[in-house]
């Protein structure tokens, strides 16, 4: 029960307004159903193949949330069922969702990621990238896609000052794209940032949802 009492106590720490990703990647679908049982119903995982093989064999309520970095050419496997996708990191990405989930008639939801750790190996957007891909959707290029906000991750470090000023940066992007008018497909009301070493420190910087793994089913 040890899924459970984690879960728990996580969900006991949480504000009421942020959103808690059980980042399931690499574990057996015994643990999902444990924490499925305690309540949890929206998982993240970070390889499509895994993602679809649990989907198929899990509960249809559950929401699937892709945090991973996308191959477009993958995009297919995901497109009838997934909730959410985090990862957006190119307007190429962008159309081949939107062209997916057409075919499935489905609007799927996504976040973009933006690009905010000092590391080169990190996805995700600058500012240009970002001013590029809403200017399409001013011309609402996407129909069958929904950005619902943004995603980042702060870079691999014990530096608690710099991880805290990456964080405050994605939240002056979120904050900016606020004052853009809202259509049918741009609604960012989302910002996913925090994971089990630095989710209490982004909640702190207006993170509303966060992507916890070890803290709820262990280490790898």
């Amino acid at each position: 029960m040890q899924i459970t009492d984690n879960l728990l106590v996580i969900k006991s720490q949480l504000p009421e307004n942020v959103t808690l990703v059980a980042v399931s990647k690499t574990k057996p679908v015994s643990d999902l159903m444990e924490a499925y049982n305690a309540g949890q119903r929206i998982f993240g995982e970070n390889k499509i193949q895994e993602m679809t093989e649990k989907w198929e064999e899990m509960p249809k309520d559950i929401q699937w949330h892709m945090i991973g970095h996308v191959q477009t050419n993958k995009v297919k496997y995901m497109a009838e069922y997934v909730s959410l996708v985090h990862g957006v990191d190119s307007l190429k990405l962008l159309n081949e969702i939107n062209k997916q989930a057409q075919k499935h008639n489905r609007v799927i939801d996504v976040l973009l990621q933006m690009h905010i750790a000092e590391e080169e190996t990190k996805f995700g957007l600058d500012n240009n990238e970002l001013d590029e891909i809403l200017e399409q959707v001013k011309l609402n290029k996407f129909e069958n896609i929904k950005i619902i906000g943004l995603m980042g991750m702060a870079t691999f470090t014990e530096n608690q000052t710099q991880i805290k000023k990456e964080f405050l940066h994605l939240k002056s992007i979120f904050d900016r794209l606020q004052t853009i008018p809202t259509t049918n497909n741009y609604q960012p009301t989302t910002l996913s940032m925090g994971m089990s070493g630095d989710y209490k420190l982004a909640i702190e910087c207006g993170s509303t949802m966060v992507r916890i793994g070890s803290s709820i089913f262990g280490s790898r």
